[in-house]
């Protein structure tokens, strides 16, 4: 090997002799943005450098986990450390102990999980307890509301689905989704005692970001009280980085189930469900609900989460916030001094960016905003700048500890020189 020193086109053009699309997660692959993509060559605190050598303030931190930043000290330390004692047993560890202790202490209500891979493997998992303990089929979801690539939780899915031009998925059976139920976001809708579960993202972070308007999720508690069905958060992108204990702490509303991912790894891949004591135990080996992974709760992502949550105290969450609203405002700024319509909607330090007038309340008005062609012209010129957003519109803006405010100062001078250059464009 040659130290990998090719430029961002060489490179991925031997990724794409091997690998489909040359990348293996669609959305890296810059189809909804055009261009080629740049290959990270490092990365550290609030930047990465490609192979070409050049650095970008990055706002992507792998879509959620670098909540501290990347190369974290602490983490790194603690992920060699466990290293060095064994990379995978196949046997419980103390490390995964403390995890499940940490988790369930933060979050009132939760009192087992289990331990994944994968925000996709929690969410799967959780819908299979959901129907194991209710004897029920029906599974109730919101369109642009992303929840992992299992077959039934495709269905009319935000994010990398979105991204990619697709309502669905090929391969997916009509049967595989015949249980699925898509509702609109933001509307509490009808459900009955067939329903076993209603699933949602408390903060829909995967069509852009739309917030959920008030009442709506205390509406979901309500109806799933009447029904006996069961709520079901999925806080992959939400857990941990809105508030200590989530959003379920953040909004005052309880779930049934919850599915954690992104922070608790600390961007080694992990994943995590759980409930009540009650619920949790028609769990195998306790109950009839099969679930197992060779690699779940495995030491390095575990010593990675403790690492992490560790550092996740008040200060941190208020640091976060602080930097997302000046953010936030900024580019809102930049794009009206241009006189153009920017919109970036903000919980905690969650943004998303819309090039409209009004925040969209749900997946068709995230769609059309999406669609106008203005997202890759800001992307491809913020790039240029040496800022990374993600390489897709349906994405969230996540910000880390280690973002300065001259990172934040460097990101607004850059996007009002971009909204004058899309305002030229436009002309």
């Amino acid at each position: 090997m040659d130290g990998f020193r090719h430029s961002n086109s060489k490179l991925y053009e031997r990724a794409c002799a091997l690998l489909p699309g040359g990348v293996n997660s669609p959305v890296r692959s810059f189809g909804s943005v055009g261009g080629v993509p740049y290959f990270v060559s490092k990365a550290a605190g609030a930047h990465v450098w490609d192979v070409e050598g050049n650095r970008y303030v990055d706002y992507v931190q792998s879509y959620g986990p670098g909540i501290l930043g990347h190369a974290n000290p602490a983490t790194v330390r603690a992920v060699s450390e466990a290293a060095g004692e064994g990379i995978s047993y196949g046997a419980p560890t103390e490390k995964e102990v403390l995890l499940a202790e940490e988790l369930c202490a933060r979050v009132g209500g939760l009192e087992m999980i289990r331990l994944v891979n994968s925000g996709t493997e929690a969410v799967m998992s959780a819908v299979r307890l959901a129907r194991g303990a209710t004897g029920r089929d029906k599974i109730v979801k919101f369109a642009g509301c992303y929840h992992g690539h299992s077959d039934a939780l495709l269905a009319a899915g935000g994010s990398g689905v979105a991204n990619q031009g697709l309502s669905g998925c090929e391969g997916v059976t009509a049967g595989a989704v015949a249980d699925t139920v898509v509702a609109p976001y933001n509307v509490v809708p009808e459900i009955d005692d067939d329903t076993a579960a209603v699933l949602v993202e408390p903060v829909a972070a995967n069509m852009g970001l739309v917030a959920p308007a008030d009442g709506f999720l205390e509406g979901l508690r309500e109806a799933c009280d009447r029904v006996g069905a069961l709520l079901v958060f999925d806080e992959v992108i939400t857990g941990f980085r809105l508030d200590s204990g989530g959003a379920s702490e953040f909004y005052g509303v309880r779930p049934d189930l919850w599915c954690f991912g992104k922070v608790i790894g600390g961007g080694l891949p992990i994943g995590a469900f759980g409930g009540s004591r009650e619920l949790m135990s028609h769990l195998a080996p306790l109950g009839g609900v099969y679930q197992a992974g060779t690699l779940s709760g495995n030491p390095l992502a575990t010593a990675a989460g403790l690492a992490v949550l560790a550092q996740l105290g008040s200060g941190a969450y208020k640091r976060l916030e602080l930097l997302a609203e000046r953010l936030a405002e900024g580019l809102e700024k930049a794009f009206a001094s241009a006189g153009a319509s920017a919109v970036a909607p903000r919980v905690g330090s969650l943004l998303g960016l819309f090039f409209c007038a009004d925040p969209p309340r749900n997946f068709d008005e995230a769609q059309a905003v999406a669609s106008n062609g203005t997202y890759p012209r800001f992307f491809h010129g913020m790039l240029q700048r040496g800022v990374a957003f993600a390489p897709g519109p349906y994405e969230a803006v996540f910000l880390s500890t280690s973002h300065t405010d001259a990172d934040i100062s460097a990101t607004i001078t850059a996007a009002e020189e971009v909204a004058r250059e899309v305002l030229a464009e436009s002309a």
